[in-house]
């Protein structure tokens, strides 16, 4: 990985306001591009904005479609890549959370949401795929609010290849504080255990469907240290330089970077749907 200079916003996204939120996005797109960066990320359904009180089918297209065709053109007009979140239209009666990730040449890809909350299951549907991503000699990977409480995730990624996970949430209830504590929890761990950079920021604000976000940004390093954050009740974009050599440090160091040392032969339970409860079998 080389060194990458990336946005971070915290945005505000009005439910069912497409265009309003477009271009919102494309404001900070265009500021970001100003300052030399090359990627930046929105929150989860920063495009179209986030329910789980009535039906978003009406909301979701397919990629490509009207939406991804817009971001792709602001991508290309500023010669960086976007990720912005919003409802993908596909098979079946309910659409996906998804990421789109569009670069100046067009769609790099789609990542759809694959561990769904319990209120979530019931309007949406989940991806069935974990996959990462490679832009300007960084590989990264996305994932969506609820489902990065599965660790599993993060390893997967990790041994695709990601140097970077972004953790992008629509994730409401709360103070803007709490919401920080929150993430301190796993987010440091996730980005130690797999000696990666995690990048993740929240909604801030009111959505007009009746939910109020607290506005949260946090970097942190492949040693699980924190780089940059944001706590507050107002949108916000951080602008950050990611480090290669901080990556190279870590995975250098045989008794700080822990993937290669994995046992997979040890760990088939994990795959189980039932495990039995008896510490002395042999996997």
């Amino acid at each position: 990985m080389k060194d990458l200079r990336l946005a971070v916003v915290c945005m505000q996204s009005d439910f069912g306001r497409i265009e309003k939120n477009i271009a919102r996005m494309e404001s900070f797109v265009q500021k970001a591009a100003a300052k030399g960066v090359s990627m930046i990320c929105f929150p989860e359904l920063s495009v179209t904005g986030y329910t789980i009180k009535e039906n978003p089918q009406s909301y979701a297209e397919p990629v490509p479609g009207p939406i991804s065709d817009r971001i792709v053109k602001i991508a290309e007009e500023n010669r960086l890549l976007i990720m912005a979140g919003m409802l993908e239209k596909e098979s079946g009666d309910k659409p996906h959370i998804s990421q789109i990730v569009a670069g100046p040449y067009g769609i790099i890809g789609t990542y759809q949401k694959s561990h769904l909350s319990p209120k979530e299951k019931e309007i949406y549907q989940p991806g069935q795929l974990i996959k990462t991503f490679t832009y300007d000699h960084s590989n990264f990977g996305i994932q969506l609010c609820y489902e990065t409480h599965f660790p599993e995730l993060s390893t997967i990624m990790a041994l695709q290849g990601a140097e970077i996970i972004f953790f992008l949430y629509a994730s409401p209830l709360g103070k803007p504080e709490e919401k920080r504590d929150s993430w301190l929890r796993d987010l440091p761990a996730r980005a130690f255990d797999n000696g990666l950079f995690i990048v993740a920021c929240n909604q801030v604000g009111e959505n007009g469907a009746g939910l109020l976000f607290p506005g949260v940004i946090m970097i942190l390093s492949p040693a699980g240290k924190i780089l940059h954050q944001y706590t507050g009740s107002k949108e916000k974009m951080i602008i950050a330089g990611l480090k290669g050599s901080d990556l190279a440090k870590v995975r250098k160091d045989r008794m700080r970077y822990f993937i290669k040392y994995r046992r997979p032969e040890l760990y088939g339970a994990i795959s189980q749907v039932h495990v039995h409860k008896n510490p002395g079998i042999k996997v």
